[in-house]
């Protein structure tokens, strides 16, 4: 197992922005307001040839009794007893603050070997900054920026020497490089952060009955049955005119990339409201994007027999054009109907990433056409040769042949539907692409009669 280091500290004193340095992405939301993370972020680092493990935390509220914050002390709390060593997070320039004291005195009961980094010391004489930290009794203090990368490397090095070396880890069954990326997406309040938490087994992220809780995207690792997979929990999205707030631009923006991140989206819809507007635009984005899609509907447990047939139909006549996708009704806080939502996420990416031989698609091919011919365009009819696969998630098929720019949107809605079946690419949208062969003829000069 790699060692796990946890970044501790109050409310904006740099935590994302180390851990976004450790593990050299943009993958924790980072800005200037304080309390922007709320859940654990896990990633990865390297220093020299020591990997290890870094979870970013929320600002910590030690003494909060209720609400938010709660549940944010809860998370940060869970990860330091799941920790080999913590990093505690103080603010260099303003000084050590009344709250720094009482996480000093958490993390000292926790019996995890800690040491204090004095960020935001760019500039500042290291001594001066760092010396009223010393009555925190942890050791000694050590200036960082995390934000320019002073020191960074020293300081997880200190850390890591601490630590016994680790084993390498074992490989998994399903290999290198086939982890299944799956984004949770829905409006906000839909339940999406409690299936996660249903999927893992665990209370890795905060479930709270507010809408905006999560204002990140989380990437979490697990694995079941030998297949591995990285569940994308992301912020609830809004109808654009009531996107006001700066945080949750942010967090929008972090959503929609999720989705071009993922390999197959879960759309969760909530079965106590009628399937809105946004959930409609939400499909649509999806489905610009290429990603292989399950619709699963939440909260289905309270619905009434009656009212359960009404909903269905809402459904098919509003997203009418996801019909490629797979329906669920679950309930994710008591976990019923979650065990098939992975197997159609399996099924949904086997089917994006399926590799479609050149002459059984020609077959194919020839069969829709044989079966409903392309309509005429003026005095011809368009000529449709051959198919071949030009790419995967979304499998994309191009097909050769004549005067194919004039085939209609309806014929090629045809064509997907003909080849989804004939494949069984069920949970993925298709893209086909018309290529026109070049007229050999067409920059001959033309001949006179006679000549």
């Amino acid at each position: 197992m790699l060692p796990t280091l946890v970044l501790v500290g109050r409310p904006n004193v740099g935590k994302s922005t180390l851990f976004n340095r450790l593990t050299k992405t943009r993958a924790a939301l980072v800005a200037d307001f304080p309390g922007l993370t709320r859940d654990r972020h896990f990633g990865r680092g390297r220093v020299g040839d020591r990997p290890f493990l870094v979870v970013d935390t929320g600002g910590f509220e030690p003494v909060a009794k209720d609400g938010i914050m709660h549940e944010m002390a809860k998370q940060t709390r869970q990860a330091i007893a799941e920790s080999d060593a913590v990093i505690f997070l103080v603010d260099g320039r303003n000084g050590l603050a009344p709250q720094d004291r009482t996480i000093a005195e958490l993390l000292r009961r926790s019996g995890r070997p800690v040491v204090i980094a004095v960020n935001k010391a760019e500039g500042l004489v290291p001594e001066r900054a760092a010396g009223e930290f010393y009555e925190l009794g942890l050791g000694e203090p050590y200036p960082i920026s995390s934000a320019h990368g002073d020191n960074v490397n020293s300081l997880v090095e200190l850390v890591l020497g601490e630590l016994p070396v680790s084993a390498p880890e074992p490989e998994s069954a399903t290999g290198p490089g086939e982890t299944v990326k799956v984004a949770i997406i829905g409006r906000p309040n839909v339940g999406k952060s409690t299936l996660v938490n249903t999927l893992l087994g665990e209370e890795r992220v905060i479930a709270f009955d507010q809408p905006g809780t999560t204002r990140d995207s989380i990437y979490l690792d697990f694995e079941r049955e030998g297949k591995r997979y990285t569940l994308i929990d992301t912020a609830g999205v809004r109808r654009r005119g009531k996107v006001i707030e700066a945080i949750e631009k942010f967090s929008v923006i972090k959503t929609l990339q999720a989705i071009e991140d993922a390999n197959v989206v879960v759309l969760l819809i909530d079965a106590q409201s009628d399937v809105m507007e946004q959930d409609a635009h939400l499909a649509g984005f999806i489905l610009e994007a290429g990603r292989a899609l399950v619709v699963a509907v939440n909260k289905w447990d309270g619905i009434r027999t009656d009212r359960r047939e009404e909903i269905k139909r809402e459904l098919d006549r509003k997203l009418g054009f996801l019909a490629f996708a797979r329906q669920h009704f679950i309930s994710a806080r008591a976990g019923t109907g979650v065990a098939g939502l992975l197997r159609s996420v399996d099924a949904a990416y086997a089917a994006a990433m399926a590799k479609l031989p050149t002459p059984k698609l020609t077959r194919m091919l020839m069969a829709a056409v044989e079966r409903q011919q392309p309509p005429r365009a003026g005095m011809g009819r368009p000529k449709l040769r051959y198919a071949h696969q030009g790419g995967q998630n979304p499998p994309l098929i191009i097909i050769h042949g004549s005067a194919l720019a004039h085939i209609p949107a309806s014929y090629r809605r045809y064509l997907e539907h003909f080849f989804t079946e004939a494949f069984q690419l069920r949970g993925t949208p298709l893209r086909i692409q018309f290529k026109t062969g070049a007229n050999p003829y067409a920059d001959a000069p033309t001949r006179r009669p006679g000549r």
